[in-house]
């Protein structure tokens, strides 16, 4: 690591974007390192040239391959974090970063996640497929000799289950990070004191009227209500 900030790259959707204003709001609050927040708007990186994939039915948000790019973004050095846009940081990133581990291309939580619902969010497809969730926050070993496959030809050509489940990698250069930094509501066990470091409402989030009951919705909306605050400066 260096005394630049380090760089973390948000999933942005268009439909969500108070989601994201509140992730990279929390983030931001907690961390006692330099860092910087970019989101990862398609459009945007369509109009660099970077991202044309045609539309897939079965992406549930506009930055399921998206993701993908944070190497390239990073100029394939150094250490970069992506995560989804759904999240609330509730830990100082500088605990996460002091995981990084230059033996491993990519960490990550090794979820087993099965979700039983059909559907999610905005009536979104609910899909269950290997290795789910597990590129939902990672921490990219930017200048690893394997990261450097995911060049933006290869993450517009090859397929959805390629690229979530990391086949572009050998198994044992996927490093393991605790669950606490990818909790996923409706899912992970509750910690008996405390609470997560860092909670992914991958279901849906209390942005939406009818996931106002979820575990830990409570501290959203006062993060909303800090995240809208700040942005009005006051």
């Amino acid at each position: 690591m260096n005394a630049e900030p380090f760089p973390v790259f948000v999933g942005w959707d268009s439909r969500e974007d108070v989601a994201y204003q509140v992730c990279r709001h929390s983030l931001l609050e907690r961390a006692t390192v330099p860092v910087t927040v970019t989101p990862l708007r398609q459009h945007e990186l369509s109009a660099r040239g970077l991202y044309h994939r045609p539309p897939d039915p079965l992406a549930s948000t506009e930055f399921t391959y998206t993701r993908f790019l944070v190497p390239y973004l990073a100029g394939y050095q150094g250490w970069a974090l992506f995560c989804d846009g759904d999240f609330l940081w509730l830990a100082d990133i500088k605990h996460l970063i002091a995981l990084a581990d230059d033996r491993f291309a990519v960490m990550c939580v090794h979820h087993d996640h099965r979700p039983p619902e059909t559907t999610k969010m905005d009536g979104k497809a609910q899909t269950v497929f290997p290795r789910k969730n597990w590129s939902s926050m990672v921490l990219y070993n930017c200048g690893h000799a394997a990261t450097r496959a995911l060049t933006p030809a290869l993450v517009n050509r090859e397929s959805g289950a390629f690229l979530h489940r990391f086949r572009w990698l050998d198994d044992g250069l996927i490093g393991a990070v605790p669950e606490t930094w990818n909790w996923l509501e409706g899912w992970c066990e509750k910690p008996a004191r405390g609470h997560p470091a860092a909670i992914h409402f991958t279901r849906g989030g209390p942005w939406f009227d009818e996931w106002q009951h979820v575990d830990y919705a409570e501290l959203w909306l006062a993060e909303a209500q800090s995240a809208t605050a700040a942005r009005r400066g006051g």
